[in-house]
C-alpha cells in the first residue's frame, strides 16, 4: 500500500508508491518492500547531518531546509523563494581569523561590531571615545508642543556639536533621556539644515560662547555666507561689482575717495548736493564713459574756470535727437548753423519770408526775396533788360515788337508803327511789376522775333504783327547783336533803340 507523505502543515508533500523511490525532495523517499533500503536510509541521515554540504545549493528545497554553502562557509536557510544566510555574528574579545566577506565581529572588550570586507575590518558602531558617546547619534527629540521630531546631533563626548534636520522647530523644555544635556543649553531652535551649537535666536544667527572665549566655527573655507558679524550679506559693499538690493543711506558728512580722501561727496546746508575735489592744485573733476568697443573716454572736465571738454572741437552738447530746451548765457562764440533772432542795436529781428516789418528778409521756397522796399545802390543785375508792364490786347510770346494802340494800351507792331519796345523775358528791372499786363522791354539786350537773314550790327524795323525785319520803316527798333541767315522768323539777340 502506497505512502502518504505530509509536511509539518499537515499539507501533503508526495504519495510513494510501494517498491520505488520518490525524489521529490532533496532527501529520498523509500517506498514499501524496497529492497536495498539501508543505504538509501543512511545517506539520508548523512545528508542531514551534513546539512546538504556543498558548493551548488539544493535544486528541490523546501522552506526551512537548511543547506551549508561550501563555497562561501555559509549556512543558509530557504525561506520559500532563496536561499537567505542565518545572523549572528564572532564573539570575542581579539579580532578573529577565517571569516569571509559581510561576517561580522562583536568586540566584546570595547562592545562594538565590525563587518569583514576580505581584507580587514570595518567599524560600524558605537564610536566610543573614553566616557563619553562620540558619534553621529540619531534621535527623536520633542518640540515646544509635544511633537516628535527626527534630528542627527554630531556628538563629541557626549556633547552636541552641531545638528542636522530637514525642518525647523523650537526644542521643547523637556526631552528624552536619551538626549545629550547641552542640546538644551546649546540650542533653543532647530533649523533646517546644519545648525552649531550656541546659535541661538538671542544672539542674532552668530555662534557664541559667554563663558569659553573660542566660539564654535565653522573652520576652513565656505564658498558663501548668509550674514556676516550677525548683519545679512545684503548690508555690505562689495568690492567687486557691489549692487544694493535697497537705498543706501549716508549721513550728510557723507563720503570720500582716494587714500588722500580726494572726491568728496556730502550734503552742503542740509540740502544741498555739493561732489567736490578737494586736493590738489587743478582741483578738477572728470567726466568719463565707456565707448562701444570698451574703451575708456575722458570727454568733460570740471575745474575753477567752469565747464570744458576734454579735447578742442571734439564732443557734442546735446544730440539732433536729445536737445537742451533753453540755453541762457551773457554772450555765445563760436559758430551757430541756427539762430531764433538776429540782433540789431539793442533790438532782436525774427527771420520772415514776407515783406514783414521789423524781421529778417529770408527767401522763400522758390528761392525768392521779398520786401516792400530796396534802398541802396545796385552794383550789378542778373538780367539785360529794363522793362515796364502794359496792358495788351492779348498775350505775346516774347520777342513781339509792341506798339501803342489796339483796345487795351499796346498791340503788336506793324511796319507803319512807332515801336515802344519788345516783350521781355526776363527783365533786370520791372517798373510797376505789381500792374496788370506784359512786361516790354524798354532799353537794354533782348531777343527780337526776326524773319530773314540778318547780320550782326545791322538794323532791324517793325515789319508784320510784331516781327521786325532789316527793311527800312520809320521806327528804329534796336542793332542785332548776332549773324544769322535763316531766312524764316527766329529770334535774334538784339540792343533796342526805341
Amino acid at each position: 500500500m502506497a505512502y502518504q507523505i505530509d509536511r509539518y502543515n499537515n499539507t501533503v508533500l508526495t504519495i510513494v508508491e510501494d517498491g520505488t523511490i520518490d525524489q521529490t525532495t532533496d532527501l529520498k523517499l523509500i517506498g514499501k518492500n524496497y529492497a536495498g533500503y539501508g543505504e538509501i536510509q543512511n545517506e539520508n541521515f548523512l545528508y542531514l547531518l551534513e546539512n546538504f554540504a556543498g558548493a551548488n545549493q539544493p535544486s528541490r528545497a523546501l522552506n526551512g531546509q537548511i543547506w551549508f554553502d561550501s563555497a562561501n562557509s555559509k549556512l543558509k536557510f530557504y525561506d520559500g523563494t532563496k536561499w537567505r544566510s542565518t545572523g549572528g555574528s564572532e564573539v570575542t574579545p581579539d579580532e578573529p581569523t577565517g571569516l569571509t566577506i559581510g561576517d561580522f565581529w562583536w568586540d566584546s572588550d570595547n562592545d562594538q561590531l565590525y563587518v569583514y570586507n576580505g581584507t580587514e575590518f570595518v567599524l560600524i558602531g558605537p564610536q566610543n571615545t573614553g566616557d563619553g558617546v562620540t558619534q553621529m547619534l540619531s534621535l527623536n527629540v520633542l518640540d515646544n508642543v509635544g511633537t516628535t521630531k527626527s534630528i542627527i546631533a554630531a556628538t563629541t563626548s557626549d556633547a552636541v556639536m552641531f545638528t542636522i534636520s530637514s525642518e525647523q522647530f523650537t526644542l521643547g523644555s523637556s526631552q528624552p533621556s536619551n538626549v545629550p544635556t547641552n542640546l538644551l543649553t546649546k540650542f533653543d531652535i532647530i533649523r533646517k539644515g546644519v545648525t552649531l551649537a550656541d546659535t541661538q535666536q538671542s544672539k542674532n544667527g552668530v555662534t557664541q560662547d559667554g563663558s569659553n572665549p573660542n566660539k564654535t566655527f565653522y573652520w576652513g573655507t565656505a564658498s558663501n555666507a548668509d550674514k556676516l558679524g550677525g548683519s545679512p550679506a545684503s548690508d555690505y559693499l562689495r568690492a567687486l561689482n557691489p549692487i544694493f538690493s535697497s537705498l543706501v543711506q549716508f549721513t550728510d558728512e557723507g563720503l570720500a575717495v582716494g587714500e588722500d580722501l580726494d572726491l568728496k561727496i556730502y550734503i552742503e546746508n542740509g540740502s544741498i548736493g555739493v561732489i567736490e575735489n578737494q586736493t590738489g592744485t587743478d582741483s578738477a573733476i572728470r567726466f568719463k564713459t565707456t565707448d562701444g568697443t570698451g574703451n575708456s573716454i575722458h570727454s568733460v572736465t570740471l575745474n575753477s574756470n567752469g565747464v570744458t571738454p576734454a579735447t578742442n572741437n571734439t564732443y557734442n552738447l546735446g544730440s539732433a535727437s536729445q536737445k537742451w530746451a533753453v540755453v541762457h548765457g551773457t554772450r555765445f562764440q563760436g559758430e551757430a548753423d541756427k539762430a531764433e533772432s538776429l540782433r540789431e542795436g539793442s533790438a532782436f529781428r525774427t527771420a520772415s519770408v514776407n515783406a514783414t516789418a521789423n524781421t529778417v528778409a529770408v527767401r522763400d521756397s522758390s528761392g525768392n526775396l521779398n520786401a516792400n522796399l530796396f534802398q541802396g545802390t545796385a552794383t550789378s543785375a542778373r538780367y539785360a533788360d529794363l522793362a515796364e508792364k502794359y496792358t495788351t490786347d492779348q498775350e505775346y510770346s516774347v520777342g513781339t515788337v509792341m506798339a501803342v494802340g489796339g483796345v487795351e494800351e499796346t498791340r503788336s507792331a506793324s511796319f507803319s508803327d512807332i515801336a515802344i519796345g519788345v516783350i521781355s523775358a526776363e527783365p533786370a528791372y520791372l517798373m510797376n511789376s505789381d500792374s496788370k499786363g506784359q512786361a516790354i522791354g524798354l532799353k537794354g539786350r533782348v531777343p527780337v522775333r526776326v524773319t530773314g537773314p540778318v547780320s550782326k550790327g545791322q538794323a532791324i524795323y517793325p515789319w508784320k504783327d510784331g516781327v521786325a525785319s532789316t527793311i527800312t520803316s520809320k521806327s528804329l527798333v534796336g542793332v542785332a547783336l548776332e549773324t544769322n541767315n535763316d531766312d524764316g522768323e527766329k529770334l535774334v539777340e538784339c540792343v533796342l533803340k526805341v
